[in-house]
């Protein structure tokens, strides 16, 4: 199915309940993108934290649950408040304009100045080791 199409689908929906414990990946940045709030349950393993990943990056914290029984009384209550569901709706797409998630640009400049700099640790003979790529 065609891009377009494809997120159009996930207008049409009210929550996303996402899967565990292998979260889903692309598809949560193709539900977030397209307004579509998504709940996650977190796990331990990379495959179980992604999810959460973007919805702390996107400023939906609260939609990251840690137990099954978590996840199943957020899930409640947001099919029982849509005044809730709605306020979310309007913070992600807030957020969706002005977080880095899905700003191309920002994460090509900054990807390209961790090159840079892995470059000059590696030319100045120094093992490889962690740093921070200030955004610009």
């Amino acid at each position: 199915m065609p891009l377009p199409e494809h997120l159009a689908r996930h207008r049409l929906a009210d929550l996303f309940l996402d899967s565990f414990p292998y979260n889903a990946h692309t598809t949560t940045s193709d539900a977030l993108w397209a307004g579509l709030p998504v709940l996650t349950l977190a796990g331990r393993t990379f495959a179980s934290r992604v999810a959460g990943s973007l919805l702390r990056t996107i400023g939906l914290p609260e939609l990251i649950t840690t137990s099954l029984e978590d996840y199943e009384a957020m899930a409640l209550r947001l099919a029982r408040n849509p005044g809730l569901l709605a306020e979310l709706r309007t913070r992600l797409e807030s957020n969706r304009k002005t977080c880095g998630l899905f700003d191309g640009g920002q994460f090509a400049r900054n990807i390209e100045k961790a090159y840079v700099a892995m470059w000059e640790i590696y030319m100045a003979g120094e093992k490889p080791r962690a740093f921070t790529v200030s955004p610009t």
